[in-house]
């Protein structure tokens, strides 16, 4: 992709659902003349529970979809996806690749007054050890403690909002944290923010969370600033697709965003197997 079309480009972001688009509403919010391409792989989330192998083959599936538009820059917003397929991806493109681990890490760190920090995320990415890693490669000192919380993404995804159903299954979902003394707690996935008062509820207000969205999107600013790639004018309208339903997906997204969005449905039976370097 040549200098131009890369400048004038697209912001590239996948997830597993709906959770990465806390990560647009973060893009939007820092670099509000910057165009997204969203993909949200509704009809196979979670990915918390899959393999790292089907994981990396739908990761590079969706990269492969993504990158028939013109990007000057992608972001894994799926913790899960940046835990084990990051890498894969930046061997294989030019352009800036961005997961959504190590910025959660480093504002965690900022912010963490007694350096007892606490990590909810799907299996796949607890299981991989990223945050431990990204955290104690700062601070060795640290005190983390992780916890998988599986429930938690399809209730996102139900879009059930602030029920008695949606509290009880946070409620047993982060039971073993509570005593712990945690005084942060990074939300490892990112569809948790979207059920942020709920958690907060449960864990007390004295407990600062922490979503990666912010720290990602103020990364990818310092980037695109620093390639000379950031616009000068608005860009074109962005677009959002999805492997599940269409009409489910803008719910959110619209709720989410305060925004209309345009929702294309591709299903994932058409999607490319391999990257195109």
């Amino acid at each position: 992709m040549d200098q131009q079309g890369r400048t004038q480009g697209a912001i590239g972001i996948l997830d597993s659902g709906v959770g990465g688009l806390t990560v647009v509403k973060e893009v939007f919010r820092q670099l509000p003349k910057e165009a997204v391409v969203y993909f949200g792989d509704t009809m196979r989330c979670p990915y918390g529970p899959r393999s790292a192998r089907e994981v990396r083959m739908f990761t590079t599936e969706i990269v492969h979809f993504l990158s028939r538009y013109p990007l000057k820059a992608l972001v894994i917003a799926c913790n899960t996806a940046t835990a084990v397929a990051l890498q894969d991806i930046r061997e294989q493109f030019a352009i800036p690749v961005l997961g959504v681990v190590t910025p959660g890490a480093r504002a965690a760190i900022k912010v963490s007054t007694g350096g007892r920090i606490g990590v909810i995320g799907t299996q796949g990415t607890v299981q991989s050890g990223a945050y431990e890693r990204a955290l104690k490669r700062i601070d060795p000192t640290l005190k983390v403690v992780s916890h998988a919380c599986p429930t938690l993404v399809p209730l996102v995804e139900s879009g059930s909002g602030d029920t008695k159903l949606a509290r009880d299954v946070v409620r047993q979902a982060l039971a073993p944290l509570k005593g712990q003394g945690l005084d942060t707690l990074i939300l490892g996935c990112t569809h948790y923010p979207l059920i942020a008062p709920l958690i907060t509820r449960e864990m007390g207000e004295e407990v600062v969370l922490i979503s990666s969205a912010e720290e990602t999107a103020r990364e990818l600013s310092t980037i695109l600033y620093h390639k000379g790639l950031l616009v000068e004018e608005n860009q074109r309208e962005s677009l959002f697709f999805t492997s599940g339903d269409p009409d489910s997906f803008r719910t959110i997204a619209e709720d989410w965003l305060d925004r209309p969005v345009r929702v294309e449905q591709e299903q994932t039976e058409s999607l490319p197997t391999s990257v195109i370097r």
